[in-house]
């Protein structure tokens, strides 16, 4: 039997070719969306991204006769264990051959640095922290992936159980398309909740992308406030908060975003749905130049699908129709903008209330994905 080598990688053309690995496992590949190259070394430049203040991240790549074969890379996430009592060791950017050998030699390098750390649970893909991608894909593998969902082959969600890993959190995706209308009682509802609480409706069709930075601090305290209730919900540092500001608000899609304000403009609500750049970034192949910004910019202008990104309601305003509103003020932009699809972001399976926000269209649950747990 061939050997597999199991490689530690530090330098940044290492890191090139940790990135470059899994966008040739997929190449021609029709539902793989590579990442843009660039991006993804920031994220991995520990000057660059706050989460290394609390992570310890390590990368590794396989070689099978003097070839790379899979790559992982191991996080240790200080604040699971301070602030969720979760004491477990992160996997991610975990791609590999068809070969239960090298799937293998890859976990089991998790396992050593793991112990090596005096941790005996690790988890994943879970990138560095829970505003990552997360989730090994389980169903929907002939759908063309989003920016905030992983792809991978069907094999590895097979080889992980062969080798004693168990499913532990499970996301569904939605697939929606619009009719050119909507149940009467979203109208009615919107109307109410409106009129009862005083509130008022922002959006940016007519504005500067500035004015939409200008709401950046009070959309990042929304999502705080909505999440905290959440078991895995951790607070951001502030510099998260000025990484997300500059990563995140720079690029989001204006015209597609919602904000609800009280009466004393202070917001209470938002959503975020981005066009869909999927096959804009098929077409990039990893690189913004020469030509890949001209596809991307394509992309938001002659574009019929979304994608549902994040949705946030004060605490206090939820269960109280607010989302109605959001709702209709977000549809009446895709029907002015010819919107007639919609993918959502991965919802938690207990995530109940959102997923009834979908229930009285067309739709269909296209995704699934789960991560995939280990003690020892």
């Amino acid at each position: 039997m061939q050997s597999i080598n199991i490689t530690e990688i530090h330098s940044k053309s290492e890191l090139k070719k940790f990135i470059s690995f899994a966008i040739n496992l997929y190449k021609g590949n029709a539902y793989y969306v590579p990442p843009i190259v660039s991006d993804e070394l920031k994220s991995f430049d520990s000057e660059e991204n706050p989460a290394f203040e609390f992570c310890k991240v390590n990368y590794f790549l396989a070689y099978k006769n003097n070839k790379v074969v899979g790559r992982i890379a191991t996080i240790i996430n200080k604040k699971d264990e301070e602030l969720l009592n979760d004491k477990k060791l992160r996997f991610a950017w975990f791609d590999f051959i068809e070969d239960i050998e090298v799937c293998s030699a890859l976990l089991n390098k998790a396992e050593q640095v793991a112990l090596e750390n005096g941790i005996h649970k690790i988890e994943g893909p879970l990138g560095f922290t829970n505003l990552d991608k997360a989730g090994m894909l389980t169903v929907g593998f002939d759908q063309v992936a989003t920016l905030i969902g992983l792809y991978n082959h069907k094999y590895y969600a097979e080889f992980l159980e062969k080798l004693n890993f168990k499913p532990n959190h499970h996301w569904i995706e939605f697939k929606l398309n619009f009719n050119g209308h909507l149940p009467d009682k979203v109208y009615r509802f919107a109307d109410i909740v409106k009129q009862k609480f005083n509130l008022k409706v922002i959006n940016f069709l007519d504005k500067k992308k500035s004015d939409l930075l200008n709401y950046a601090d009070q959309i990042l305290e929304l999502v705080e406030e909505t999440y905290k209730a959440l078991p895995t919900f951790v607070p951001f540092t502030e510099k998260q908060k000025e990484y997300y500001k500059q990563k995140y608000f720079s690029v989001l899609s204006k015209d597609l975003i919602v904000c609800i304000a009280d009466e004393n403009n202070k917001l209470i609500a938002f959503s975020i749905v981005m066009y869909d750049y999927s096959k804009a970034f098929q077409k990039a192949k990893g690189k913004i130049f020469p030509f890949g910004w001209y596809h991307l910019l394509q992309a938001s202008k002659n574009n019929d699908s979304v994608h549902f990104y994040l949705i946030g309601v004060l605490p206090e305003y939820q269960r109280k129709g607010v989302t109605s509103l959001i709702w209709l003020e977000t549809y009446k932009i895709f029907m002015t903008k010819g919107i007639k699809h919609m993918e959502t972001n991965p919802q938690l399976i207990e995530n109940k209330p959102i997923q009834q926000l979908f229930k009285d269209y067309d739709y269909n649950i296209h995704k699934e994905r789960k991560t995939f747990v280990k003690t020892f």
